[in-house]
């Protein structure tokens, strides 16, 4: 006789039990920021808001998995990492979520691809500045498990004052590099250099 064993384990697969905040408002699975905010945070910065974003995605993994992964430094070695982060995105399993066909291995080496070209001479990084695109799936589909799983999450959509702070910098840096790209050799330093030494 084959009874069942009321002392045993479950074993139904349980979804992944996302914590409430202190006022009781359910947290974000992942990172959530508007896509307009992303787009300008990412181009103002010169992509370094993708390394913050990876940063922020692991920190919640990390804290709904209970696992032992460093988020920072899975966020500098993204392009070892990119590929599970994207993953998890697309995988997340919520009975109200529909599955994503969500192309993470063609991401992932777009994205790697993209990210290692600012090593090239001038002017053939450039196409590493549109790295930042390949995210922007990827975040429209945590952005639908956000608003399913915690409707009531901040959406991250508004500019703070740091991030005005960080626009306002970066984007100088990305205007001058912008310009020095496209001088001619002989207005920037080297050029000088070398007229200098005939």
């Amino acid at each position: 006789m084959n009874e069942r064993n009321p002392y045993a384990p479950p074993i139904a697969r349980v979804s992944d039990v996302v914590p409430a905040n202190s006022s009781g408002v359910v947290a974000p699975v992942f990172f959530a920021v508007s896509m307009l905010k992303y787009v300008v945070m990412s181009i103002a910065t010169f992509g370094l808001y993708q390394l913050y974003w990876f940063y922020m995605n692991w920190k919640l993994i990390k804290e709904r998995e209970s696992t032992d992964i460093q988020p920072f430094w899975r966020a500098v070695f993204a392009v070892f990492f990119c590929y599970q982060c994207f993953s998890r995105i697309r995988e997340y399993q919520h009975p109200a979520v529909a599955v994503a066909r969500l192309p993470v291995g063609a991401l992932a080496t777009c994205w790697i691809i993209l990210t290692l070209l600012w090593r090239l001479p001038d002017p053939y990084w450039w196409p590493s500045a549109l790295s930042f695109l390949v995210i922007l799936p990827v975040q429209r589909r945590a952005n639908q498990i956000n608003s399913i799983v915690a409707p009531d999450h901040d959406r991250n959509n508004r500019l703070t004052w740091l991030n005005w702070v960080c626009v306002a910098l970066f984007g100088l840096l990305v205007l001058l590099a912008i310009v020095g790209s496209l001088l001619p050799e002989e207005y920037t330093i080297e050029g000088t250099v070398d007229r200098g030494q005939l």
